[in-house]
């Protein structure tokens, strides 16, 4: 049995698209017909069923894509147990949100050049939304960002919390006082990009606590973020893990409020069936190095995933 045909029609069974496929795997349509039609023959079954759009699995289809998502995933854990690791001079395209660039992705990046150090790496910084269309699309292998609503095909490494804290500048001068909502809007509020799950949060918070008016700001640049309430332009929702040198420096400080933020969810997010097979193994490097971070700042900067 030819192990790409089987990837072939786990790929297909996924885009439902022999386009798509097509595209995904750099060859012909013909060719991707050829590769189900062998299957099909060897089988003695018809896997799916094809309309003038797209295909869909048959019911003899749906049972054999069980056990060809197991041979597959198999094959792949085989060839990544071979891999010699400093001699794979491969690539692996890596989705990370702001948040993680800022707190432990560096050294996510020393762990990941010190096992594979011919690994060619190419860097995507964006929001979780962006990010986890990206990753559907085949545009990155692996994602580090915010918790996503779980989705098809798509598997994923809990990655811990960043406790989220209310913070501005000493030039405000409340940092003594326990702040409400309506004190903490009384300044423009900075908060992460307007479809972010923070975002989000902020938003419902507000919206519970009754009729309090709101200047909610959405920023995609943490840079930026930082930069604006460190000047005094208002206050902000961070996680303390990305502003430790302005804390440190006394630039920034944590403000004391009477409703706590959620914290930020992280995950690892990589496609159930594709071609790199170095995803999954980097995003356990990954669960690791956000282990090492929690276990060193301490659950107040970060909180270590729990594995079941």
């Amino acid at each position: 049995m030819n192990i790409r045909f089987l990837e072939t029609f786990v790929l297909l069974a996924e885009l439902r698209n022999f386009r798509m496929t097509a595209e995904r795997l750099h060859t012909t349509q013909a060719a991707i017909s050829s590769r189900i039609a062998s299957l099909e023959q060897e089988f003695g079954v018809r896997l799916f069923d094809r309309t003038a759009r797209e295909v869909s699995l048959t019911p003899d289809g749906s049972k054999a894509l069980a056990h060809a998502e197991r041979m597959v995933k198999l094959m792949r854990e085989m060839k990544d147990d071979m891999l010699d690791k400093h001699t794979y001079a491969g690539v692996i395209r890596i989705g990370v949100i702001e948040s993680i660039v800022h707190s432990w992705f560096p050294e996510f990046l020393a762990r990941l050049h010190e096992s594979y150090p011919r690994l060619r790496i190419e860097i995507a910084s964006d929001t979780t939304v962006h990010l986890t269309s990206q990753l559907a699309k085949g545009g990155l292998d692996l994602v580090l960002q915010g918790n996503a609503p779980a989705a098809a095909q798509i598997d994923t490494i809990p990655l811990g919390q960043l406790p989220m804290r209310w913070a501005g500048s000493p030039k405000l001068e409340i940092g003594n006082d326990l702040l409400t909502l309506s004190d903490l809007a009384a300044f423009p509020i900075v908060s992460f990009a307007r479809e972010s799950e923070p975002y989000a949060a902020i938003e419902r918070m507000f919206a519970t606590a009754g009729d309090i008016p709101l200047h909610l700001n959405g920023i995609s640049s943490v840079a930026t973020m930082i930069r604006l309430v460190r000047d005094g332009f208002g206050v902000a929702a961070l996680p303390p893990a990305i502003i430790e040198r302005e804390l440190k420096e006394h630039t920034l400080q944590l403000l004391r409020a009477d409703t706590a933020l959620p914290p930020l969810e992280m995950q690892a997010a990589f496609r159930h069936n594709q071609d790199n097979p170095l995803a999954e193994t980097i995003g356990v490097i990954a669960q690791e190095v956000a282990i090492a971070f929690a276990n060193e700042h301490g659950q107040s900067v970060a909180i270590p995933p729990v594995i079941n």
